[in-house]
């Protein structure tokens, strides 16, 4: 899971403070071995600019969604503890399957 935030993105913040960092969410992202990162775009940083550009966004916040082995699924930017919960409970966390040679 990669949040892409700011400081002066309020939405951000009231995710961030209703859903990210409260029960249930939090809890159930490490219960199931999900990864959380956090991208920082306060200072307009190109590398995370481009990252947007990829992605169609126009700017924060950014959510995405990385299952193993698949592209990355955007949320929306405004967040429910449900859609984190039930994304986490289904995630399947073993890796893809090897391709087999011929």
């Amino acid at each position: 899971f990669v949040d892409v935030t700011a400081d002066w993105c309020l939405t951000c913040k009231a995710n961030k403070a209703l859903v990210l960092d409260r029960d249930p969410v939090a809890p159930a992202l490490a219960a199931e071995g999900v990864v959380a990162m956090r991208a920082d775009w306060t200072r307009r940083d190109e590398e995370i600019s481009r990252m947007l550009t990829r992605q169609g966004a126009a700017g924060v916040p950014l959510y995405l969604w990385y299952a193993p082995g698949e592209e990355a699924e955007q949320l929306p930017q405004v967040l429910t503890p449900d859609l984190l919960v039930q994304r986490a409970q289904a995630a399947d966390r073993s890796p893809p399957p090897r391709r087999q040679r011929c």
